[in-house]
């Protein structure tokens, strides 16, 4: 007989099982399981899948040496074989069918009806009338109490005693503390602005203006046995550093003592080029490891005119203005970037960095004018608002009176200076600070609770004013807005201190 087998896995379960033994055709179906693998199907798994099997008009059967699997089988009547191949060959045991057992129907069905519709034997309690009115009574006062108890809802606002507490402390803040301690040590944190601006001052200076550039020419002198070639733009001096250039270029022939001569330009314009014969004697670069030059003749042609020129006077005086209006504008940035609450240390205010400045025209050029234009970084130190208000809570605390606690909301706790910040030679700043805020004395809620459950509300307040420590009356609401009294459930009272 044609056999479906199916070799189980390890993830296997009754779902996925029952999945794929739908999928069988055949009237025998063999489980198989694996051998070094666990399989999880208990006693019941194997029960729904026998029925299955029998839905699917087919014999379940199991090949498998665990145990506590082949009892289950057993205790189900499921046969289990050793093998495949012995499922195969030996005859299956002819499953049990359960047959539904078929009762005639009964013949006094009938009469049984008739005497249950006379009401002979009706409960002689529910034929009293005053006990079925009893018992109505009974059901609405039931509802009338579960709607007393968790139905209405009572609010209680209670404002307790208050008082100002205050403190006086040191504060020094440093760069080098990293967070708040209660010794009065705080952070003093940096902060940075860029500001840019020009300034234009009348030029005051009086100078020259290159006109012409001197000329001359030099002669090169081979100090090797090669030639030695000679590019355009060859750089030669004087001792003083006055700098001339080649105009052309040209080769020195080989051999020690060859000579070329060359046409030269000064490099700057103006009377300064203009040097004497035999002033130019060093030649720039590598060349000169090979080369020896001088100018037999004096060079000439460098002209200059008066002019008026920016002195250094004019350069200083457009600084200090320039920088004075920076350094007003870069503090009223700082100003607008910090909080309220925040104290700015004027004394650290400072340039951090020029990050360009840029004159025109520039040095040497003539002009009735000087603009000058920069960028500066400023920075400064200050102390947090957030910082200050750590530490005077962590001093505060430390001084709370017993029976008093703190008041909610920010704008309880105020923190002023007393003396102006002053910078130490040690980098630190260190002032005076009062720190104050609003205290409530403490109201165990629970015992306002137990107190007032299932009473008046004009009897609340007599006896919350006479037994809590409170500044003004207790505002009591209730809802629905008609009830009479406080709820006697404590979850339905809601108490809030203010």
């Amino acid at each position: 007989m044609k056999t479906q087998i199916i070799t189980l896995e390890s993830h296997d379960d009754l779902i996925s099982v029952r999945d794929r033994m739908s999928w069988a055709k055949t009237p025998r179906i063999l489980l198989v399981w694996p051998k070094y693998e666990k399989v999880t199907l208990r006693q019941v798994d194997l029960k729904v899948l026998q029925r299955h099997a029998l839905s699917l008009g087919a014999q379940l059967g199991l090949v498998t040496r665990t145990r506590r699997v082949r009892e289950d089988a057993e205790a189900l009547k499921i046969p289990v074989f050793e093998s495949t191949g012995q499922a195969q060959r030996v005859a299956w045991p002819r499953p049990r069918r359960t047959r539904i057992a078929s009762h005639a129907p009964r013949k006094d069905l009938r009469e049984q009806r008739e005497q249950l519709s006379t009401g002979a034997e009706r409960d002689a309690w529910s034929a009293h009338p005053i006990l079925r009115v009893a018992a109505f009574l009974l059901g609405v006062s039931s509802v009338l109490v579960l709607v007393a108890l968790f139905i209405p809802r009572a609010q209680v606002v209670l404002h307790p005693r208050s008082k100002v507490q205050s403190i006086v402390l040191p504060v020094t803040a440093s760069p080098s503390v990293n967070a708040v301690f209660i010794t009065g040590n705080i952070p003093a944190r940096e902060k940075r602005v860029i500001v840019d601006g020009s300034q234009t001052v009348i030029v005051t200076g009086q100078g020259v203006t290159p006109q012409s550039k001197a000329k001359g020419a030099v002669i090169f002198r081979n100090l090797t046995q090669q030639s030695v070639p000679v590019p355009v733009g060859t750089v030669v001096k004087t001792v003083d550093n006055i700098r001339f250039v080649t105009t052309s270029a040209s080769e020195v022939d080989a051999g020690v003592g060859k000579m070329l001569e060359l046409a030269i330009e000064a490099v700057e314009g103006g009377l300064s080029g203009n040097v004497d014969a035999e002033a130019i004697v060093v030649v720039e670069g590598r060349l000169g490891l090979s080369l020896s030059v001088t100018n037999p003749e004096a060079t000439t042609g460098g002209k200059e005119i008066p002019s008026v020129q920016a002195s250094d006077t004019d350069r200083e005086r457009a600084k200090d203005q320039l920088m004075e209006t920076l350094e007003k504008e870069g503090r009223a940035q700082f100003a607008d970037q910090m909080k309220s609450d925040d104290i700015l240390f004027d004394d650290t205010f400072a340039v951090s960095q020029i990050l360009s400045q840029v004159y025109d025209p520039p040095a040497g050029a003539a002009g009735t004018k000087l603009t000058l234009t920069m960028q500066v970084e400023f920075s400064t130190l200050y102390a947090s608002a957030q910082d200050l208000a750590e530490l005077a809570t962590l001093a505060l605390n430390a001084s709370l009176p017993s029976g008093f606690r703190a008041a909610a909301g920010s704008e309880a706790l105020t923190v002023k200076p007393v003396a102006k910040p002053l910078a130490k030679d040690d980098g630190s700043i260190r002032w005076t600070m009062r720190a104050e805020r609003r205290i409530l004395q403490q109201i165990n809620n629970s015992q306002v609770t137990q107190l007032i459950q299932g009473i008046r509300p004009q009897r609340v307040k007599t006896l919350l004013e006479k037994n809590l420590p409170l500044e003004d009356s207790p505002q009591i609401s209730l809802s629905p807005s008609w009830w009479p009294w406080v709820p006697i459930v404590p979850f339905r009272i809601s108490v809030e201190t203010q």
